[in-house]
């Protein structure tokens, strides 16, 4: 179908007529003007439809076609040479793609990683764009298939693996072949962020020594069962992991465990408070995320940490035995020494974040004499005591922020030491990047759908 231009007159830019036409009259010029047949040109800085809008129009070099709202249609099979990229609306995920001329593409490599072919009989001046859809090519990377003709001059394979990389490449003929354009990445200035799951918990303290108290439970910090935390995409989180305090001999006081700190963009810094030593024989237990058992003759136990844990146990005073306060667990204190027992430690708390229950946090046993019965380590890898005598105390359980066991008098052995912490990360597998440093744990397959990194000792993660 083709389009007819009507008009009545054909005027130049100074609004004078060149061509009217009135009933059946048809009049060239004005009376002062010189008619030559060729060579004139009709000109003007638009052409408009009947109802004066713009079809196309020109203001000093700028040249628009259409007007704002107007669609622009290229006719099927038409070939618009020189520039033009039709954008697909359709996102490309499969593993391999075929490209055509003036196409631009969105390769999102979530999944896997793409293979792009370019076209097999490129023109001169040919065109094409492919952009990292989702910045996953750091992780999956895009491959050029050349289909036999060169790029930059070369027969390589070209490979694209950083993300946010946009590739504007142009076809110029068979010596050098396809040439970007541009290959740049851009910053990702939106504001993506991902929900994240922790569990952060210190090292325990260690038991002391003579007729002492057990190790508090490192602090426990997590938000499993409550609101999300956002880590925002690009940035890097540190994981620090605390380790538990060294056991110790007869006569000395635990020492603490050490802080565990998540730390990066975006959030609050999560510290959870080092577990409080186990005090010796006549001193009080020390503070920390639980605290530590107090010692014989009537001691405090240490103060535990709000939301953190709780106190140590205080030690008895009087015989037949001399005991030891038992180290405060995440889920109670610990208990109080008494004239036939030392004080347990108090039970830890079970959390799920790794998809089964398991207990973290347990406080340690205390100390006491022959005849009498020593304080069992708490639930969650506490370490049990041991009574004058007997040797060294248990140590907490390693990656459990768990306390140690005390020690009695007398020469020989330490106090058990207190476990090390962990820091425990989750989210949807389709947020996961893949990027981390210090060799976490990665569990994708006990939670459908769940990436789980389980840092025992110190590393990051790149969201």
């Amino acid at each position: 179908m083709s389009s007819i231009i009507k008009v009545d007159t054909i005027k130049n830019i100074a609004s004078t007529d060149i061509i009217k036409k009135s009933g059946t009259s048809i009049t060239v010029g004005t009376a002062s003007d010189t008619t030559t047949v060729a060579g004139n040109a009709v000109r003007s800085n638009a052409i408009q439809a009947a109802d004066g809008q713009n079809i196309i129009s020109q203001v000093g070099t700028t040249i628009t076609l259409g007007a704002t709202g107007d669609t622009v249609e290229i006719a099927t099979g038409a070939t618009l040479v020189g520039g033009g990229i039709a954008w697909q609306s359709s996102i490309v995920t499969g593993a391999t793609h075929t490209a055509a001329a003036g196409q631009g593409l969105w390769l999102d490599t979530s999944s896997n990683a793409i293979t792009l072919t370019l076209p097999a009989t490129p023109a001169v001046g040919d065109q094409i764009i492919f952009t990292d859809y989702a910045r996953k090519w750091g992780t999956n990377a895009v491959t050029i298939n050349q289909n036999s003709k060169k790029f930059q001059g070369g027969t390589t394979n070209p490979i694209y693996n950083t993300d946010g990389q946009s590739v504007d490449i142009v076809y110029s003929g068979v010596t050098q072949g396809w040439i970007p354009n541009s290959d740049d990445d851009v910053t990702n200035e939106g504001t993506v962020a991902f929900d994240i799951k922790y569990l952060v918990i210190a090292g325990g303290g260690a038991g002391g020594g003579s007729n002492s108290g057990g190790g508090g439970a490192g602090g426990l910090l997590t938000n499993f069962t409550g609101t999300p935390i956002s880590f925002l995409q690009g940035s890097t989180y540190t994981a620090t992991v605390g380790g538990g305090g060294a056991g110790v001999p007869t006569g000395t006081n635990g020492n603490p465990g050490i802080s565990s700190v998540l730390s990066g963009s975006g959030i609050t810094t999560i510290t959870a408070i080092a577990g409080g030593y186990g005090a010796q024989g006549n001193q009080v237990g020390g503070d920390g995320g639980s605290g530590g058992g107090g010692g014989y003759n009537n001691k405090a136990g240490g103060s535990g940490t709000v939301d953190q844990g709780n106190d140590g146990g205080t030690g008895h005073p009087s015989g037949p035995a001399y005991s030891g306060g038992g180290g405060g667990g995440k889920g109670v204190a610990g208990a109080d020494g008494t004239a036939n027992a030392a004080g347990n430690g108090g039970n830890g708390e079970a959390n799920s974040i790794r998809g089964s229950a398991i207990t973290y946090a347990g406080g340690g046993g205390g100390a006491t004499d022959p005849g009498s019965t020593q304080g069992t380590g708490g639930s969650g890898g506490g370490g049990t005591g041991v009574v004058y005598g007997g040797g060294s105390g248990n140590n907490g359980t390693a990656n459990l922020g768990a306390g140690g066991g005390a020690r009695g008098g007398a020469a020989g052995g330490n106090s058990g030491a207190g476990g090390s912490g962990v820091v425990i990360l989750r989210l949807a597998t389709a947020d996961y990047s893949g990027t981390t440093s210090g060799s976490p744990t990665v569990d994708q397959s006990t939670v459908s759908g769940q990436t789980i990194l389980i840092f025992n000792g110190d590393g990051s993660y790149t969201a």
